[in-house]
């Protein structure tokens, strides 16, 4: 940036100067002279900005009495005073010029342009506020190192993501499976300007086989960013021994009937076409026992099919293998077994009728024996008593014998 200061401006500086002075010295200021400013300082406030924006810088003042105001660079270069540009460039331009605001912006801020800037406003002596301009450096798209595809399983991996130019340091945050990684290594660097820095951030971790298409992602924060992180993403890919099962077609195997045996192999690289034996030779009936890719059809099945199926998946990493025990079952005993058992249904009505008859005759009984207790009152012997004296004896005594003659049934 070169310094433009022409002469008719110096002037105007000299001249404003000297003017105040004679005021001075001819009686002090007067009503509406610059006592309206002398006692207050201009308001400026910082300005924070990301590089390659705008900035701008606002000099105010609440009283002012045609008094000058200026905005300088970190350097004391004069930007503008009053409405006048004093330097030559052009991304500095005037927002606003008054006798009590001067506003000028900054355009495509670089980080050489922060500091400190200062507004003047010339009163007797000159007053002037401080403002800082702080440049925000934007950190460059991370970049994810270490990975060489492919990675066998059980391996160490380790990641590396970078990022350059964050002023301040920008942060870094690891994902995977979206899922925060909090266990990671950090470096801060300062750049050879002295003014941004390089962070690295170290991940490791064992790999297995669920790592396979795993999208493990480096996140960068920083607040030039505006909420918006940048993001690199590595994708990985690991190759492990094939994981075999054997799925029947039916649970129950029935001679005469048809049977699939299907082996499901998952590996990677994918397993080649798989081999199927029985109790550890070749199949014995290739006519009936026809292999179709994965799938070992047996057709009719008998009694000589029984025995120890074997499936084997191959990978350039391992080989694996899983068994099925075949048992042909009789169509007639399952039939025998799946049917009514004639003989068991018998037995249980017979107990229930033996149940029902035993609580009939248990009822009857305790409601006859429960029917009351009675009591005969009549008088034994009465109509035998030689006179009426003696059968009225006779008739106190049954009386008096009532009460032992009571039956009592449990």
């Amino acid at each position: 940036m070169e310094h433009k200061a022409p002469e008719y401006f110096l002037s105007l500086w000299k001249l404003a100067s000297s003017s105040r002075l004679m005021a001075m010295l001819h009686g002090g200021w007067g009503e509406g002279g610059t006592e309206g400013s002398q006692g207050q300082f201009p308001l400026t406030q910082n300005v924070t900005v990301v590089e390659g924006g705008t900035a701008i810088l606002t000099c105010r003042v609440d009283q002012n009495d045609n008094t000058s105001l200026q905005w300088s660079n970190p350097a004391q270069q004069t930007l503008y005073f009053d409405d006048k540009k004093a330097l030559r460039d052009n991304r500095i331009e005037l927002v606003r010029a008054s006798w009590h605001e001067l506003s000028i912006s900054v355009s495509d801020v670089s980080l050489s342009d922060e500091g400190q800037y200062t507004c003047s406003l010339f009163t007797m002596p000159v007053k002037t506020s401080k403002a800082y301009l702080t440049v925000l450096g934007v950190p460059e798209k991370p970049q994810i190192s270490g990975f060489s595809s492919p990675v066998m399983e059980g391996d160490l991996m380790q990641l590396t993501c970078k990022t350059s130019g964050s002023k301040p340091a920008a942060d870094i945050r690891w994902f995977k499976n979206d899922k925060e990684i909090k266990d990671v290594k950090y470096l801060k660097e300062e750049d050879a300007n002295r003014k941004t820095f390089t962070v690295s951030s170290t991940l490791d971790f064992r790999v297995d086989r669920s790592d396979d298409g795993v999208a493990v992602i480096c996140r960068v924060d920083h607040e030039a960013l505006n909420a918006t992180p940048q993001v690199a993403m590595q994708v990985l890919e690991i190759h492990y021994t094939p994981s075999v099962k054997i799925i029947p077609s039916t649970p129950f195997p029935q001679e005469g009937q048809p049977l699939i045996l299907t082996c499901e192999s998952k590996g990677k690289p994918l397993p080649e076409p798989v081999l199927w034996t029985k109790d550890g030779g070749e199949l014995p009936d290739p006519d009936r026992m026809v292999v179709s890719g994965r799938e070992l059809n047996i057709l009719f099945l008998n009694k000589t099919d029984n025995g120890t199926y074997r499936c084997e998946a191959t990978n350039t990493i391992g080989q694996s293998s899983a068994e099925y025990v075949l048992i042909v079952h009789d169509p007639n005993a399952l039939a025998g077994q799946t049917g009514p058992d004639h003989a068991l249904i018998g037995g249980i009505v017979a107990v229930v009728v033996f149940v029902t008859l035993c609580s009939i005759f248990l009822l009857g009984r305790y409601l006859a024996r429960h029917k009351g207790t009675y009591l005969t009152n009549e008088a034994k012997g009465a109509e035998d008593a030689p006179d009426a004296d003696t059968a009225i004896i006779n008739a106190e005594g049954s009386q008096v014998n009532a009460e032992e003659k009571k039956e009592y049934f449990i």
